[in-house]
């Protein structure tokens, strides 16, 4: 679009030269190089998006100005400005560089019109980047609500509340890449004994109740600032217990078996139902990025739990 009024050249008298439109041009493409190479990621951190905006605000008031004027083409550009703002911004910052427009707007109406004649433009034309501004901006907040919505239904289980699968493996890799050789990562993986017989005997709700319950207990027993509590699928629970040996991470398993046998589930008819789980505990001593060997060792574990009679813990080591 700069490039297009630089070809064309003024059309009004509040109109840039063409020397002064191209030397925007290479501007815009010198910073346009510059985000394109430094990470997004350090531009957000120093303002850089929205320093942009304020920049280009600035620099179209003052060339209207020091133009003595302004035109259709110079507010033409200040719209553009609202709506890289909308879309590409936070909340705050769109509604920032929104009112900045406005005020810019403003200044070079009042610099080349009548008061009169400046107030009435002033007032179609910053009532109308005002709201698109504001539409914009709300627009990009509920899509900001719902990509986080989103996301925590990815991380987090609907039914128990613990995190999933997805967020598990991340934070065992990072344990894994930290383990040394003084301590060690451990994984406890469980279920519930049974679980097949509570849902045909008692109902299906009778068998969330029980993954809740479990749940429940397994986070009450563990310390979010050591462990990660997910719920893997069905009736498995798994915990990641960070900088543990192999010795506490077995006793700790025989903690949560004694904590779950403590405390019996309230069934929804009243009655009280003697919950037993079977624990399997994986261990790596060394630093790995093998998350398979270490899923399939607790999982061995557990299964060894199962077919040792249920209502224990079984230990492997990866």
């Amino acid at each position: 679009m700069m490039a297009l009024v630089g070809i064309m050249g003024p059309s009004a008298d509040g109109d840039a030269s063409r020397s002064v439109v191209w030397a925007c041009c290479a501007g815009l493409l010198l910073t346009a190089g510059v985000y394109h190479w430094v990470p997004a990621t350090l531009l957000d951190r120093a303002g850089g998006f929205i320093g942009l905006a304020v920049v280009g605000v600035t620099v179209l008031c003052t060339l209207a100005v020091s133009a003595g004027g302004t035109s259709t083409r110079a507010q033409a550009f200040l719209v553009f400005v609202v709506l890289y703002a909308g879309f590409h911004l936070r909340t705050a910052g769109a509604l920032l560089v929104t009112s900045q427009t406005v005020v810019a707007g403003g200044i070079m109406l009042f610099t080349s019109d009548a008061v009169e004649s400046a107030l009435t433009d002033f007032v179609f034309f910053g009532s109308m980047l005002g709201v698109t501004g504001v539409l914009l901006a709300r627009s990009s907040n509920s899509h900001e609500r719902l990509v986080g919505a989103l996301k925590r239904q990815a991380d987090v289980d609907a039914l128990t509340g613990l995190v999933t699968r997805r967020v598990l493996d991340r934070a065992l890799s990072s344990a894994l890449a930290r383990t040394g050789p003084q301590e060690g990562t451990a994984l406890l993986l469980m279920d519930v004994d049974e679980f097949k017989s509570i849902n045909d005997v008692h109902g299906h709700l009778a068998g969330d109740d029980a993954l809740v319950h479990l749940s429940r207990i397994v986070k009450l027993q563990t310390r979010s600032s050591d462990a990660v509590v997910s719920r893997m699928g069905g009736d498995e629970v798994a915990v990641l217990l960070r900088s543990c040996s192999r010795e506490t991470a077995v006793r700790r398993a025989e903690h949560l078996l004694d904590a779950v046998r403590g405390e019996p589930l309230v069934l929804p008819d009243g009655t009280l139902y003697g919950l037993s789980i079977s624990v399997g505990v994986a261990h790596a001593d060394t630093r790995t990025d093998d998350l398979r060997t270490l899923y399939a060792a607790a999982d061995e574990a557990l299964y060894a739990a199962k077919r040792g009679g249920r209502g224990r813990v079984e230990a492997a080591f990866a």
